[in-house]
């Protein structure tokens, strides 16, 4: 399970990856283009914009298994053990049904705009509002991957699954 784990993490990083990395190069070669020959790429600026919208989502999900997303902890900190546990259920489980309805919402943005298209690029807005159904759905898979160390003891994953730890 471990392992599976691992490459799951590995996957979700090598696409936000591969995403900032496409980014970089769409918008440096537009740059580039733009000074050297005065001319831009007409579809560089929407693609970066699609771009940044799905490695946002995509990343939430990492964001949140090593405690990334904003707290406040000021009812936390002054509750007893067992109280803490409780308020970390519940939260849990708000997190869970919020994550839930969000991927029924984006579901229904994506199919209601997958007729019309994008300006430059001349995409399904299909494309773009699947960003939401699927990372939320991959913010409900890392919620789960960490809910039990959270719940018991309010801990979050360390980052110690890298790029490479799949292998091993």
């Amino acid at each position: 399970m471990l392992r599976l784990e691992r490459i799951f993490i590995w996957l979700n990083q090598a696409a936000v990856i591969g995403i900032l990395t496409s980014m970089t190069l769409i918008v440096g070669a537009n740059v580039a283009l733009r000074y050297t020959t005065n001319h831009s790429l007409p579809w560089a600026e929407e693609a970066a914009r699609y771009l940044m919208i799905w490695m946002t989502f995509l990343g939430a999900g990492l964001a949140l298994r090593i405690g990334g997303h904003v707290a406040i902890t000021n009812l936390h900190d002054v509750m007893g053990t067992t109280a803490q546990k409780l308020l970390r259920a519940a939260i849990v489980v708000g997190l869970l049904f919020f994550f839930g309805f969000m991927v029924y919402v984006g579901w229904q943005y994506m199919q209601r705009s997958q007729f019309q298209q994008t300006p430059a690029l001349r995409l399904s807005f299909r494309y773009v509002y699947a960003a939401m159904p699927v990372g939320f759905g991959l913010m409900i898979i890392h919620l789960l991957l960490i809910v039990r160390p959270f719940i018991l003891a309010g801990e979050y994953k360390q980052s110690d699954v890298s790029p490479g730890a799949a292998n091993g």
